[in-house]
């Protein structure tokens, strides 16, 4: 179906996203900034018509929901793109995509929805998985396990970003939530630029040209997709497609960094992957 292949085409391009992170020499914080401010300028132009025949139907509700979004969307990119100063690439996107077991605990905690026991013993696998790629960065003194700790928080931001869009999508047309998520992130990440004493300038011309690559081709073609995406199709579908990022990325990186991860991350990583893959086809088949 058409929305399938919108999510297919969003992942493609979000693959792109740690490699044009490792290959920026800007912090974190400042790419995180950029990435989400350049989003916003790029998309206002095109929505602006949609918006005003949106404004009647946003309420303080709907807006607090989407400033919360754009918190833990801010927080994700900052964690994430930390995560991949300090460990492999592969890790770094294995572990930072097992947000749909989070995801799932989220909708069973908050929204009471109930879980199979089977799907347990997949959770068990991917936490088993994370492990396995966490104990092999054990006392490598490299930084490489704050990576994948990292990572994980990056997860779970992207959990909580996922989760509210659900709820808000289905009340407020892509346009208007998008420019509110990522105008409420950037304001979030511009407090935390000023907060750490990060400078935002100067930076050479290759940094701003990675800074709109990861805004146009990474934020637009990939989150934008996954956020028009929300209206039509169940979030664990998104998480699901979005498996296919570690792949992509860790082929990206071995072809242009030459970066070999070690044993533990393709081990742990196929537990990970494995494990979500049949987590979120059972989930997928109670819920049809």
């Amino acid at each position: 179906m058409r929305e399938a292949r919108t999510v297919i085409v969003g992942v493609f391009f979000t693959s792109f996203s740690s490699i044009l992170v490792r290959l920026s020499a800007a912090p974190p914080v400042v790419i995180a900034t950029y990435r989400l401010g350049f989003s916003v300028l790029i998309l206002l132009p095109a929505f602006v018509g949609e918006m005003r025949r949106e404004e009647g139907r946003v309420g303080p509700a709907v807006t607090l929901l989407c400033i919360l979004s754009g918190f833990f969307l801010a927080f994700h990119f900052v964690t994430w793109f930390i995560s991949l100063r300090h460990t492999s690439v592969a890790a770094s996107t294995i572990l930072v995509n097992i947000h749909p077991v989070l995801v799932v605990a989220g909708s069973v905690l908050i929204l009471r929805e109930r879980i199979a026991w089977k799907s347990l013993f997949f959770v068990a696998l991917t936490i088993v998985g994370s492990g396995i790629i966490a104990m092999g960065d054990w006392g490598r003194g490299d930084g490489s396990l704050f990576g994948d700790l990292m990572a994980l928080a990056g997860a779970f931001f992207m959990a909580g970003y996922i989760l509210i869009g659900r709820s808000v999508r289905r009340r407020l047309a892509l346009p208007l939530y998008t420019l509110l998520v990522y105008g409420s992130s950037t304001a979030f990440l511009l407090m935390l630029d000023l907060f750490t004493g990060t400078p935002l300038f100067p930076y050479s011309p290759r940094e701003f040209v990675i800074f709109f690559l990861l805004a146009a081709v990474c934020t637009i073609g990939g989150h934008t997709l996954f956020n028009w995406a929300l209206r039509y199709v169940e979030p664990v579908f998104i998480s699901t497609a979005i498996l296919g990022e570690p792949l992509f990325a860790s082929l990206l990186a071995l072809l242009i960094f030459g970066e070999v991860p070690g044993l533990n991350v393709p081990l742990g990583g196929a537990l990970v992957l494995g494990g979500l893959f049949f987590f979120t086809r059972l989930r997928e088949g109670a819920a049809r």
